[in-house]
């Protein structure tokens, strides 16, 4: 039975998560405690098995068909000049991808990753959140059902990115909105804005925030009027991958915001996401840590186009095999 409002669905969703399967994470360490060797000179990488366990129900766990799924879209409160990039810039990006000249193909060739990237109505940028919602209740959910879409086909691991000019300041605002805070608290650089452009970043995030006010204190609310359609997507395919028992690397800023939503509605709604690593945003590590995400690269990478969350992929696959391949030689 469907509800009367479109976030209704998505409330009673995120309130009845499936558990990740801790026992299964477990098995995983018990196995790396019977192999012959050192105990934990693995480091990390243990962990990042039994997270693959636990988040799978697989254990030993396995990646066999890995996804990297990258959402674009477009701002209308760039119009308050808070990019040094135009709109028409993430089009670009997204051709990129299509002809396979982005960093994230690179990457994609070089571990035998999946790519798909979605084109969230470029054409139509959301609603400025200085003065008006980004989006209606009825296209947030229709775009949170658009990002569940990310897992059709099959996978077993999900790696998720964004395009979008000016998504930076709109992460900012949707942190401070359901981490608390105000924009300065949250806004950095982004893909190279300049002093005077950061401090109009600041204007534009706090404007948002006394423009939407109490109705920000609903998560749902938030993603939908200071947020965007690569956020919604991004939100609705972190929720599918829960449903299906699919593990899921973040990468960047605007996706790190986007799970902020979910771990608000539910502090367990995480659960079974990694953080691929930190962008040079200075909001992002501590909205790391407040999400309990710790990276698991540093490699100075700026933007979240998925590149990052490939990268970390790599090192998720050499961990369910090392996972695997050991558990062999015990047994």
């Amino acid at each position: 039975m469907t509800s009367a409002l479109p976030f209704d669905d998505f409330r009673n969703l995120i309130a009845n998560l499936p558990p990740i399967d801790d026992a299964a994470g477990e098995r995983v360490r018990v196995l790396f405690a019977k192999a012959d060797k050192s105990v934990g000179s693995l480091g990390r990488m243990e962990d990042i098995a039994a997270w693959l366990a636990a988040s799978s129900g697989k254990a030993p766990p396995v990646v066999n068909r890995p996804l990297v799924a990258v959402f674009a879209g477009n701002h209308g409160v760039t119009r308050q000049g808070i990019s040094p990039r135009p709109v028409a810039a993430t089009a670009n990006a997204v051709e990129l991808c299509a002809a396979g000249g982005a960093a994230v193909n690179q990457a994609c060739i070089a571990y035998d990753l999946g790519l798909k990237v979605f084109d969230l109505a470029l054409h139509i940028s959301t609603g400025d959140i200085t003065g008006e919602a980004a989006l209606d209740e009825r296209g947030c959910a229709a775009t949170m059902a658009f990002g569940m879409e990310a897992t059709a086909g099959g996978t077993d691991l999900l790696c998720l990115g964004d395009i979008g000019v000016g998504n930076s300041t709109v992460a900012a605002a949707l942190l401070a909105a359901v981490l608390g805070g105000k924009g300065a608290d949250w806004v950095g650089p982004g893909s190279g804005a300049d002093k005077a452009m950061q401090a109009r970043k600041v204007a534009a995030v706090d404007a948002a925030l006394a423009f939407h006010g109490s109705n920000l204190k609903d998560p749902l609310e938030a993603l939908r009027r200071v947020g965007g359609r690569e956020f919604a997507a991004i939100a609705g395919a972190i929720l599918a991958a829960r449903m299906q028992n699919v593990p899921v690397v973040l990468d960047g800023f605007a996706a790190t915001a986007a799970a902020a939503v979910l771990h608000a509605a539910n502090p367990t709604a995480l659960h079974h996401c990694l953080l691929a690593g930190l962008s040079r945003e200075p909001g992002h590590a501590e909205a790391a840590r407040l999400l309990g995400l710790e990276p698991l690269l540093d490699l100075g990478i700026s933007h979240g186009e998925g590149f990052g969350a490939a990268l970390a992929a790599g090192l998720v696959r050499a961990a369910a095999l090392t996972s695997s391949g050991m558990a062999a030689a015990v047994r």
